[in-house]
């Protein structure tokens, strides 16, 4: 009819090409406690919670004195902030799960993350966590 305002144009499909690269190299835990862990973990490391991170990480068995000796390495020694940088910046990639390229284990009391540290892109690198009553840390 005059007057009436022309007809949208129909939307187009697009057909997919399929995942994004990105997308094809992510590999996440299947764990909903472990990826909540790798969360707070994330979350500690972004607000540079030295200390929230090292009590959240380290192994349930380590003692006092070893847990605030770490803790000091990673605030205090000479290397500190590299080592800080290193460990946080590849928590954050396996909490995402950019580079990962398996994982091992079962995911319940044990995983083993296999990836490209996200800093050094030629560092192939595992971190292992073990879960005890319940627990994600590091392993040894």
């Amino acid at each position: 009819p005059a007057g009436a305002p022309p007809a949208a144009p129909a939307a187009e499909a697009y057909r997919s090409d399929g995942p994004s690269e990105e997308e094809l190299n992510t590999l996440q835990t299947t764990s909903t406690t472990l990826q909540a862990k790798l969360d707070r973990l994330t979350e500690l490391a972004s607000l540079n919670d030295r200390s929230g991170f090292v009590h959240q990480f380290v192994p349930l068995d380590l003692s006092s004195a070893d847990t605030l000796a770490y803790l000091q390495d990673l605030t205090n020694a000479p290397e500190a902030d590299g080592q800080w940088r290193n460990l946080t910046s590849e928590i954050a990639a396996i909490a995402a799960g950019r580079g990962v390229h398996k994982i091992e284990g079962d995911q319940k009391s044990n995983a083993v993350f296999f990836f490209t540290h996200p800093l050094f892109p030629d560092c192939d690198r595992e971190v292992s966590f073990i879960c005890s009553g319940g627990e994600w840390r590091a392993e040894g």
